[in-house]
């Protein structure tokens, strides 16, 4: 089965096209379906191809496989020559996994890793619709925050729908992987005017707060998803440079743990926990003129560029 990777690119109009990359060159989906004289209900939209993944996923190897042939050959953009959007726009949800990289507990409050036998993970929610951009977009950080932070993040994608589902079966509905930046609002995320103290809204979601990207990575191409490099620059800096065996609840358990409580669906974004080197043990914090830039191995990159937002 030949390799590929799942994505969006702005078409002539702007609009997304569902595309995969094959080696170096982008193939529309429904368009390349179509030179084989093939077609699928699904191809228009990558949440779609998610949704379809027990059938998707064969169907578009063979199209890579087929991305230097004839006509489809003809309908190959060059990967440097598309602009690449966000490879879901809209997710339904987007899972954030909470303080769940051991080396990052130790940075941020030096806490020891929770006994699993006793704690269940903790997630909050990020507002995909607002919050998603793709790659190369702007992060436009918000006026009322003077402290963004940066959080580089290993994402799995749902594809095969499901609800209580058993921590050994949990991957059968993972389609793949790719990169979520959980940019972090650090002088917002409390409340002193109420008998609470975290305000997740406030802290973990604002325009353009979810970089994702550059595409999904199917999961049969990722041998062993915790042992993959994660690293983040800053403007040029490594701050970032950990690896996801830090990772505490595994995938596995936090989909048997969401999957309690939400019927997870395709396109549904679980955002596994940032690793050590953010900004705030630092004291420092993003500004207009920087620029992030999020390695995973198998991944790819994401890249954006930071500006002063409203």
């Amino acid at each position: 089965m030949a390799d590929f990777t799942l994505l969006n690119f702005a078409g002539a109009d702007g609009a997304a096209v569902a595309a995969i990359k094959a080696g170096d060159v982008v193939v529309p989906i429904a368009a390349g379906l179509n030179a084989l004289g093939r077609s699928a209900n699904w191809a228009g939209d990558t949440k779609l191809v998610l949704g379809a993944w027990d059938e998707a996923e064969g169907v578009l190897a063979d199209l890579a496989a087929k991305a230097g042939e004839g006509a489809v050959a003809k309908l190959a953009k060059p990967l440097d020559s598309v602009r690449l959007l966000a490879p879901i726009l809209y997710p339904d949800a987007i899972f954030c996994a909470f303080a769940n990289f051991t080396d990052h507990m130790k940075e941020m409050s030096d806490r020891s890793p929770p006994d699993k036998t006793k704690v269940k993970p903790l997630h909050f929610l990020k507002l995909g619709a607002h919050c998603v951009v793709g790659p190369e977009a702007e992060v436009k950080l918000p006026a009322y925050s003077q402290q963004i932070d940066w959080e580089g993040e290993l994402a799995a994608v749902i594809g095969t729908p499901g609800r209580n589902i058993k921590a050994a079966d949990a991957m059968k509905h993972v389609a793949g992987y790719t990169i979520m930046n959980d940019l972090s609002v650090r002088d917002k995320g409390t409340r002193t005017d109420w008998n609470v103290r975290h305000d997740f809204l406030s802290g973990k979601s604002f325009d353009t707060g979810a970089p994702l990207g550059p595409w999904i990575t199917p999961r049969r191409q990722i041998k062993d998803v915790y042992k993959l490099d994660m690293k983040q620059w800053v403007s040029g800096k490594l701050q970032q440079d950990s690896d996801t065996s830090y990772m505490h609840f595994t995938i596995e358990e936090q989909i048997e743990y969401l999957s309690e409580k939400f019927t997870l669906r395709p396109g549904d974004v679980i955002s596994t926990g940032s690793p050590s080197g953010n900004g705030r043990p630092q004291g420092i914090y993003l500004k207009p003129g920087d620029d992030l830039r999020v390695e995973i191995t198998g991944l790819g990159t994401l890249h954006n560029p930071v500006v002063q937002g409203e």
